[in-house]
């Protein structure tokens, strides 16, 4: 069954479209991941979904409840954490878990269970009276995730939970992402991080309001099926680039970290008498760059950038 169904959804703020007529479904117990550059839409659309914000035009069905027409059902079943946090930052750890599961109408060995849970998921046992403002991003972040699925809802609506939070935290905060999916919960996230995008089942690639592409990691690179991928390392990458869009067999090139990815055209290793890698190091070298050149795999930055350059032609 699915656990968000939406039609058509849009969302107009004045003439400017932030959400373009997006249709999609999300299984249950599936991490569905929304990834766009900032302004793409993905904050709005999840807003529409939450109840928060109604749509233009459209349908949206989230946990068979009408998010248009009962919005305040919507928000019963589903678990919210905002871009920023939600905590408040003078109340103290407790207090703020105290406060939320009151909204929630938590109560005696309930409150109890629960409050336990979001301390140990924080890992904030033995900081319950520390202000919520003296923790660092990432304990806050635990705990703001924590208050959002103290009722133990089906459905989780994370937008960009992770931004300003180091390396480690985030890694540990996806721990609990995917603990929170293998235990059969819905979780809706939106990201501009590309490597977290790597850890949900689907992702839905937003641009200008519009869904450039959909599927799992596997299935978007397919778009490169056909379309090798080289990878030129060279003391002048810059250099290199220039060098390789003027090859008839180099489709385009983009930076990749300290290397070029160049994107050749469908046939070109074929039409080629020698390996096509060695044939276009040789070129390189023969203008004075020394070069090392090997077909790669297509990462999800590659998929990202052709789909949205795609996108917007």
């Amino acid at each position: 069954m699915n656990a968000v169904e939406v039609r058509q959804l849009t969302r107009r703020f004045g003439a400017f479209l932030a959400v373009d007529r997006l249709s999609f479904d999300v299984r249950q117990g599936e991490i569905f991941g929304f990834l766009g550059a900032n302004g793409a839409g993905k904050s709005t659309t999840i807003r529409m979904l939450c109840g928060l914000l109604r749509p233009t035009s459209g349908d949206a069905r989230v946990g068979g409840i009408d998010v248009a027409g009962n919005p305040e059902a919507v928000k019963q079943r589903i678990g919210y954490m905002s871009q920023r946090f939600s905590l408040y930052e003078k109340l103290t750890v407790d207090q703020n878990i105290t406060f939320f599961a009151g909204i929630y109408g938590l109560t005696g060995g309930r409150l109890a269970s629960r409050r336990a849970f979001a301390l140990e998921m924080a890992g904030l046992e033995g900081r319950e009276t520390a202000l919520t403002g003296s923790l660092s991003a990432g304990w806050r972040q635990r705990l703001s995730l924590g208050c959002a699925i103290l009722h133990e809802p089906p459905i989780v609506f994370l937008d960009e939970p992770t931004g300003g939070v180091d390396p480690l935290s985030r890694r540990r905060f996806w721990r609990l992402i995917r603990e929170l999916a293998r235990r059969g919960t819905t979780v809706l996230v939106t990201t501009h991080y590309l490597d977290e995008a790597e850890h949900c089942d689907r992702i839905a690639i937003i641009h200008a309001g519009r869904f450039a592409a959909i599927g799992s990691v596997g299935e978007l690179k397919q778009v490169f099926a056909g379309r090798p991928i080289l990878e030129v390392r060279a003391p002048q990458p810059v250099e290199a680039m220039r060098r390789l869009d003027e090859m008839p067999e180099v489709e385009k090139t983009s930076v990749f970290g300290t290397a070029v990815h160049a994107v050749l055209r469908p046939g070109a290793e074929a039409a080629h008498g020698s390996p096509l890698p060695d044939a276009i190091a040789v070129r390189l070298r023969d203008a004075g760059i020394p070069a090392t050149c090997a077909i790669v795999d297509p990462s999800l930055e590659d998929v990202f950038l052709d789909i949205v350059e795609r996108s917007g032609r």
